[in-house]
């Protein structure tokens, strides 16, 4: 009896001798929703010559490969290159060095530190959207951006940096978190160029570790918990050795806390402005609830839960408008993925953008309708919707994450209305994540009825 010929993996068109589908990434959304098109469970691109990248885009496969495949992966090149820009950190960790990494920081991200947090973020909220001036156009995405370095440094850094050290960190954080999208898709040799950019990225990764050391040095010497996430990585051990972190370990995750924390929520945030502009009914509905929920206070972590209808709103932005584009894996031995077999060291990735947008799970898949999430028993199987990853490797975040949207959300929509100047819809583009290009709204403020008293 003779084994059945292994199944083949069609290779997507448009590949061209010694640059691959280089071309065709010049457009990586629309290239990547071309392949769902083919409606292949799995598709192979080539990215770089000599590498050998399958697409997974089954969500039945992707699951398999998330879960239980997982003991037998690595992260891919993605992760390879995050970890040369930003250091040993819990995201780009795999194996046993990832387990600790993750237990090491699982305390920051626990329920009682996050509700602790949710004051730090209202205040920087409302201190950002005090500064916008009303009446004048806004760039929500560079805002957005802004708003989340800020709410980041300062739940890190709530009470260990000075006013004009915290300033410099945070300039110093954008310039990295803009360089390393860039350097992502680059080739290894073209960091090395004496290029101003090259200067200015190294620059800001610099003086982001001299910052971080300095507060680690600080730190330690008052003998202060200070309250932030910076104290209590000062209290993590390491669970082999038993020594506490180095000040280079605990930059290396608040950099890669920055880059991979605020980019996304920052692209998160701008999408769901952008979508309540275009939906008035829903913005109303929503300026509705919290102004059952909450009456004249402000938003509050215990408030999370009970704001069924912004959860949702939330939610179907992470579907439409997921940050995510490839997300990477890599064979560390002969693997076998539903009926294909794959060699030791095959990329594999998928794309949240485009299976959050696949018709055959989402009924309509470009229209913003938070009501799709109003039913359990309608929700996408295993595998089609992972805003947040899954398995060993979901987002430890995710709870932080959700939390920093609502409460941001939440402060802003009481404050500001954001009209849209035109109705042309916004380009999407990909770098580190998908942001929108050019998503420039006017300020207005929010007239508010009187309560009933």
């Amino acid at each position: 009896m003779t084994s059945a010929a292994p199944l083949p993996i069609p290779r997507a068109a448009g590949s061209l001798p010694f640059i691959g589908h280089a071309l065709r990434m010049r457009d990586n959304l629309g290239f990547t929703e071309s392949l769902r098109d083919t409606r292949e469970p799995l598709v192979e691109i080539v990215l770089q010559p000599g590498t050998r990248t399958v697409v997974v885009q089954d969500p039945a496969l992707i699951h398999q490969m998330l879960k239980a495949l997982a003991p037998t992966l690595d992260k891919g090149r993605l992760y390879d290159k995050l970890g040369q820009l930003l250091g040993d950190s819990v995201v780009t960790a795999t194996g046993r060095p990832h387990v600790r990494k993750r237990r090491q920081l699982q305390p920051a991200f626990a329920h009682t530190e996050i509700s602790r947090y949710v004051d730090l973020m209202r205040t920087e909220v409302t201190a950002t959207v005090a500064g916008w001036e009303r009446g004048r156009p806004l760039d929500v995405r560079e805002a957005m951006v802004g708003l989340s370095l800020d709410m980041l440094a300062k739940t890190v850094f709530a009470g260990s940096l000075d006013d004009a050290v915290f300033r410099r960190l945070r300039n110093d954080l954008s310039v990295v978190m803009n360089g390393v999208g860039v350097r992502l898709m680059l080739p290894d040799w073209a960091e090395r160029l004496p290029l101003p950019f090259n200067r200015r990225f190294d620059r800001a990764r610099a003086g982001v570790r001299a910052t971080v050391n300095t507060a680690v040095a600080e730190l330690q010497a008052s003998g202060h918990d200070t309250g932030d996430m910076l104290s209590m990585l000062l209290r993590a051990v390491d669970e082999e050795t038993g020594e506490p972190l180095t000040g280079h370990q605990i930059s290396s995750e608040i950099l890669t806390l920055a880059v991979a924390g605020t980019e996304t929520t920052a692209s998160v945030l701008s999408w769901a402005l952008y979508e309540l502009a275009r939906h008035p009914a829903i913005e109303a509905r929503l300026l509705a609830e919290l102004d059952e929920v909450l009456g004249e206070r402000p938003v509050t972590f215990d408030d999370v839960p009970r704001l069924p209808y912004l959860n949702r709103v939330i939610t179907e932005t992470l579907r439409l408008h997921h940050p995510g584009w490839l997300v990477t894996r890599r064979t560390t031995e002969e693997t076998r993925l539903g009926g294909w077999t794959l060699p030791a060291g095959t990329e594999l990735a998928y794309c949240q953008h485009a299976l959050h947008r696949d018709p055959a799970r989402f009924p309509d898949p470009l229209s913003f309708d938070p009501d799709r999430w109003n039913d359990a028993a309608q929700e996408p199987p295993p595998g089609a919707f992972l805003p947040f990853g899954d398995g060993k490797h979901k987002c430890m975040g995710d709870r932080f994450a959700r939390t920093e949207m609502v409460t941001a959300l939440a402060t802003m929509l009481r404050s500001v209305r954001l009209e849209r100047a035109d109705d042309r819809p916004v380009r999407q583009v990909a770098r580190l994540t998908v942001r929108p290009r050019a998503l420039r709204m006017t300020v207005l403020p929010r007239n508010r009825p009187e309560r009933a008293h």
